[in-house]
């Protein structure tokens, strides 16, 4: 499963750096939680939380049924 976070991560990610700022994926849990790190100007974007769940979220689970939530640590 982590590969294919990874792939759609690396997708997202032009969408992200052409606003100046990134993702990286921390870790997968066993249950289906996705951490990921957002970066430069999405780290402290007032609308990041609307990025997580409306993009990065909604994209990963899309693609990949077993993923229950994504998080920003």
């Amino acid at each position: 499963m982590k590969q294919d976070i990874e792939k759609i991560i690396k997708n997202i990610r032009g969408a992200l750096q052409a606003d100046g700022g990134d993702i990286e994926l921390i870790e997968v849990t066993d249950d289906g939680v996705v951490k990921v790190a957002l970066k430069g100007a999405c780290a402290h974007c007032p609308m990041s939380t609307l990025t997580l769940k409306n993009f990065v979220e909604k994209s990963l689970k899309n693609e990949i049924p077993g993923i229950k939530e994504v998080i920003s640590v």
